[in-house]
């Protein structure tokens, strides 16, 4: 009975190390729940649930573009800013639930093949790697680090911008250097485990934000003369277009937080579910405050800027600069996690060494957000360049082409959807997506995306040392540049 016993007990080890976001992960919880069941490390910083993936997908979806979207409404109108808000947020949705089953994919031939993922967080490139080659796996990771470095450069320049609202006794450059090193704080945060108080907060700073924006506009009323021109211009239309685009594009870090997940495989509607309590931040923040201001908000494009100072307003002002500190960290860990691959540090169980050598990553970072000071028009140039590759073209292109041959959707380890559950429905949908965001997304957002942004280049130039800030008192001649933000 004894050998018997011990030979059950060794099964279970084998199958624990074979699976271990599954029956391990729950037997880790359930064992740290029997030493302390009020465990604060449990509460606040060991999440692996999907309750834990939704508020972080919630939270990293909306941060800083809560700010620009009435501006994108301004420059698309309130009914076409409307439609391609839920346009985009089913389509990237779709996309992401499309990641999800790549992953499980992946993961599912690795462990028929007994690979441990031990102390190794998988990430999208790897997944790109294992099922199509290495081609795929450069393409991705060009990608998707180039989208995630200036990911963290908008919530520097967001930070800066914002905290002007409140202090501006000190330019935005000066704020930029301040929240740099603030934000290089994350590099102390192991991994996407470790953000579950932080992922929760998150989403209730936006959510504070974005009723503020709705309530505070309504309270405010109309402008007086106030003007809804737009669309206007081509230019303008498809910038705001791939702002929005741009604002369902969280899925640089989908698969990072799937693997931080005890049971990834339930990852594949939270996406959307997160897209849905989205909705409800976005629009009628948007929709009032450009109902409020109109054409006003073509020249300021944080929506901060056009409200009264109140209390109200810098609370809302203060929780989202903690919200993109959040925010910051959230783009930055995927970047970490390559870099210590490349130097051999991922294995390393020290925070602080880990710490350390994540550091060569900020400092870049750091450097574009005072070289690039454009808020708003990067926010477009990231959403047509980056953005419509990673978070649409390549997902929809990887799904179709792991699944090309007969076999492997036999085998597949997820079968079509319930609401689309034929091969073929799936495959007429991946091509639409890839034709549309490539024409309308890439093409067309990328022409009015980088005009606007040469603009602003030619306009205030490289290291601007408070971009589109108060213009100071009139000395001489010259014209002051518009506020922006």
């Amino acid at each position: 009975m004894l050998a018997q016993k011990q030979a059950e007990e060794a099964i279970v080890v084998s199958n624990f190390t074979e699976t271990e976001h599954d029956q391990g992960k729950e037997a880790e919880e359930t064992q740290l729940d029997n030493e302390s069941v009020l465990s604060v490390k449990n509460l606040l910083w060991h999440g692996g649930s999907a309750w834990d993936a939704w508020f972080s997908c919630a939270s990293n979806q909306v941060a800083q573009v809560l700010l620009t979207l009435p501006y994108s409404f301004s420059q698309l109108g309130m009914l076409s800013g409307i439609i391609l808000q839920i346009f985009y947020g089913l389509l990237g949705s779709w996309t992401a639930y499309l990641i999800s089953v790549l992953y499980v994919e992946y993961r599912s031939r690795k462990e028929k093949e007994n690979v441990s993922f031990k102390n190794h967080v998988i990430q999208w490139f790897e997944v790109l790697d294992g099922l199509l080659g290495p081609y795929w796996k450069a393409v991705g990771l060009a990608f998707n680090c180039t989208f995630l470095l200036f990911g963290s450069v908008i919530q520097l320049i967001a930070c800066a911008s914002n905290i002007y609202y409140i202090n501006d006794n000190l330019d935005k450059r000066t704020w930029t250097y301040i929240f740099g090193a603030c934000c290089a704080t994350t590099v102390f945060i192991p991994s996407f485990h470790n953000y579950r108080i932080w992922s929760f907060l998150g989403l209730g700073m936006t959510t504070y934000t974005a009723w503020y924006l709705t309530i505070a506009a309504a309270v405010h009323g109309q402008k007086e003369g106030v003007v809804h021109s737009g669309p206007k211009k081509l230019v303008l239309y498809f910038t705001g277009a791939t702002n929005i685009l741009y604002t369902f594009g969280g899925h640089a870090v989908t698969v990072e937080i799937m693997h931080a997940m005890w049971k990834p495989q339930k990852f594949k509607y939270i996406y959307l579910m997160a897209t849905l309590y989205v909705f409800t931040l976005t629009l009628p923040s948007a929709a009032s405050v450009y109902w409020a201001f109109g054409d006003e908000l073509l020249n300021h494009s944080n929506a901060f800027s056009l409200l009264p100072k109140s209390g109200w307003r810098d609370a809302a002002v203060i929780l989202m600069l903690i919200h993109q500190f959040i925010t910051f960290g959230f783009a930055c860990t995927p970047l970490y996690f390559v870099w210590e691959k490349v130097i051999g540090m991922h294995d390393t169980r020290s925070i602080c060494l880990r710490a350390l050598a994540r550091l060569p990553v900020v400092i870049p970072i750091w450097f574009l957000a005072i070289i690039f000071p454009f808020f708003g028009p990067i926010n477009s140039a990231v959403g047509a360049l980056l953005v419509t590759f990673t978070v649409y073209i390549i997902p929809a292109l990887a799904h179709m082409l792991t699944y090309r041959k007969a076999s492997a959707r036999q085998n597949a380890a997820e079968k079509p959807p319930p609401f689309l559950p034929s091969w073929t429905a799936m495959y007429v949908l991946n091509i639409f997506i890839v034709v549309w965001v490539f024409v309308v997304g890439f093409g067309f957002g990328g022409w009015a995306s980088m005009t606007n942004f040469v603009r602003q280049v030619d306009t205030f130039g490289l290291f601007a040392k408070c971009y589109q800030c108060k213009p100071p008192s009139p000395t001489g001649t010259g014209t002051a540049p518009p506020l922006h933000h």
